[in-house]
């Protein structure tokens, strides 16, 4: 497997690319603006105007999109992935979406001879960066061994999680778990802030005790420095944490700290602050007036 086609250059994707151009394989890329993927041209990716000629002729073709809605336009719109990818092509969607889409894919895609993973990642744009990434797999567990060496030159925990769609209930997971680690990072910021303390010194202290996080070591200076730019951003995070209390709602689980870090991403992003990293969500507890 060496041809492969790729839609999502973002923050993402970008470095993810240009990880498998290092690794040797070649990747052909489309976008909708060209400009906005120079670099990673430079970098020795082959672009395509339209999905047809990107996904043409490759032993796999990978997605990394926004949303779910941008998940079904790739796939299911007439004259795109599913109509213009040849028949026993790897297709795998490593969007972090819906486990439902993620299900639906895989059943239409066997019916017209495609091998479909789930394969979400976690990591943010460090691990993509890095080739670090973890990798969470749903689907046939043959495909995802088939798949293994593509996987290796973005990541370095690559597991198979079960059948389609079960990529994304582990990725949903981990969102929930970065919803509370975040929102008490935040939280207890705020409250020493609040109380006098020195956060640089503070987070010293505490990153090797027992509420060291990753959130803390790759957050937790950006916080106080009132760095915000995004490694992940606000609004991808409410998309996240939205598809999985709709999942949790559907299982009967009613997850308290889930919906309120939802709700405080949400408002935020209401304000315009969307487009931001994660991180940003400090700003909910330092405009108590604007809530």
């Amino acid at each position: 497997m060496q041809s492969i086609g790729w839609i999502g250059v973002g923050i993402m994707g970008g470095p993810m690319v240009r990880n498998l151009l290092k690794a040797g394989f070649e990747v052909h890329i489309t976008a909708r603006n060209r400009a906005k993927v120079e670099e990673v041209i430079q970098a020795g990716a082959v672009f395509h105007d339209t999905i047809a000629g990107c996904v043409q002729g490759r032993q796999a073709v990978v997605t990394m999109v926004g949303y779910p809605q941008d998940v079904g336009e790739v796939y299911f719109a007439p004259g795109n992935i599913l109509d213009q990818a040849a028949p026993g092509t790897y297709l795998i969607d490593m969007t972090t979406t819906s486990p439902t889409l993620a299900q639906r894919l895989a059943v239409e895609g066997a019916k017209r001879g495609f091998r479909v993973l789930d394969a979400p990642v976690t990591g943010g744009d460090v691990g993509a960066k890095a080739g670090t990434l973890s990798i969470l797999v749903g689907g046939e567990a043959a495909d995802f061994a088939a798949c293994r060496p593509l996987f290796a030159a973005l990541g370095t925990n690559i597991t198979h999680q079960g059948p389609a769609g079960c990529g994304q209930h582990a990725k949903l997971a981990n969102q929930i778990m970065i919803a509370g680690t975040l929102s008490g990072l935040c939280e207890a910021l705020a409250y020493a802030q609040a109380k006098g303390l020195d956060g640089g010194k503070l987070l010293g202290a505490l990153a090797t005790g027992a509420a060291g996080s990753r959130q803390l070591d790759t957050l937790g200076e950006k916080i106080l420095t009132g760095d915000d730019a995004p490694g992940f951003y606000l609004k991808h995070f409410v998309k996240d944490l939205g598809l999985a209390q709709d999942e949790a709602r559907d299982s009967g689980l009613t997850l308290e700290v889930l919906g309120q870090a939802l709700a405080n991403c949400a408002d935020l992003e209401g304000q315009g602050l969307g487009d931001r990293g994660t991180q940003a969500l400090i700003h909910h507890y330092q405009n108590p007036a604007g809530r």
